[in-house]
């Protein structure tokens, strides 16, 4: 309930002239990147600390079958971290995101902001805070940049070195381009999403609601979706390529076998999401390998190789046998549409 709905002296628009209130559509437009940016980081945490639990149960019954599994040095490799620089605006309302709807636990979150005693209330949560972003770096295995650009190059020179190979930098910070980001952290395992806004469209962000709450609205959770132009915002798809590719990194880190952790990702993410599925299997879309690589290593590539490892600044820039196989499978957007709502428990049959 919103309490000055009837105090109208008290709202925001009450002091702004009427030549002024052209300009109170990019209000709405925040609030929408906002809620965007969070429902994205969300859906990619989801996505990757999924496969990371099956990878990790894999190898587990597969060393146990042959009794070589040291618990104690894969327990907390199983574990996802997260590490967020920046304690400002966008940097708390992802960590509210992070905590409510992935959920990650207290423990598994840790902000590096210059002002850590304004986070009082995520410590109160368990959450670590402080001000040394290598030593956050070195702990994490997921980065979110929520800083401003002109922060941004400091940052990047106080990291770069500790950075592990397989640590995902997840940048907010639209300014800086890939190729320079890519440059300042010397990483190549890095994204980024990038979003289109029209210059007409319907406020649909809800503007007195929490983000979190917001994200459990479906008419806002389905325009958050990659494929929907609803509210005037859209994803630029590459960061969706990224997102796989990324998933893929995560398999060749762990030396799997490229058919294995095909195998994986079409369980994991492509299994029975769809009504269509239950009836008739074979209709049900399937990674191949020849939609991450071109022919020419497809034709060289041995069963029990791992993929290799993938740049993914050059997975968003560049065109992609994966881009391929997105743009013209329909099916395959519906899936991964449905894949997207149904890790926020929302459902994209209409109610009437």
């Amino acid at each position: 309930m919103d309490i000055l709905e009837d105090l109208q002296s008290l709202q925001f628009e009450y002091g702004i002239s009427e030549e002024d209130r052209s300009w109170l559509y990019l209000r709405g437009r925040s609030r929408g990147l906002m809620i965007e940016a969070c429902a994205h980081a969300v859906f990619f945490c989801k996505l990757f600390q999924n496969l990371r639990e099956v990878i990790y149960e894999n190898q587990s019954s597969r060393s146990l079958s042959v009794g070589s599994l040291d618990l104690a040095s894969t327990d907390d490799d199983e574990k996802l971290k997260v590490g967020i620089i920046g304690g400002g605006h966008l940097g708390k309302q992802l960590t509210c995101a992070l905590l409510t709807l992935v959920p990650l636990p207290a423990e598994s979150l840790r902000i590096s902001t210059r002002r850590p005693e304004a986070l009082t209330e995520f410590q109160k949560l368990g959450i670590q805070c402080f001000y040394r972003n290598s030593y956050l770096v070195d702990w994490a295995n997921m980065i979110f940049l929520c800083c401003l650009p002109s922060q941004l190059p400091p940052i990047c020179l106080d990291i770069q070195y500790s950075l592990k190979k397989n640590c995902i930098v997840y940048s907010f910070v639209s300014a800086i381009p890939l190729p320079r980001l890519k440059l300042l952290l010397n990483t190549t395992n890095i994204l980024r999403p990038k979003y289109q806004c029209a210059e007409d469209s319907d406020n649909i962000w809800g503007a007195n609601k929490e983000i979190t709450a917001a994200l459990q609205d479906p008419v806002i959770l389905r325009a958050t979706c990659p494929y929907s132009p609803a509210g005037g915002i859209t994803l630029n798809i590459k960061w969706l390529e990224g997102v796989f590719y990324a998933l893929l990194n995560i398999g060749t880190a762990s030396n799997m076998a490229h058919s294995q952790v095909l195998q994986l990702l079409n369980k994991v993410f492509l299994s029975m999401h769809h009504k269509d599925c239950k009836t008739d299997e074979a209709s049900c879309p399937k990674f191949q390998l020849i939609d991450f690589v071109n022919t020419v290593y497809v034709k060289n590539i041995f069963q029990k190789r791992p993929f290799p490892w993938f740049d993914l600044t050059d997975v968003q820039l560049k065109e992609t046998p994966f881009s391929q196989r997105l743009s013209s499978s329909t099916v395959l957007q519906d899936y991964l549409t449905h894949l997207y709502c149904d890790s926020f428990g929302i459902s994209l049959v209409k109610e009437d």
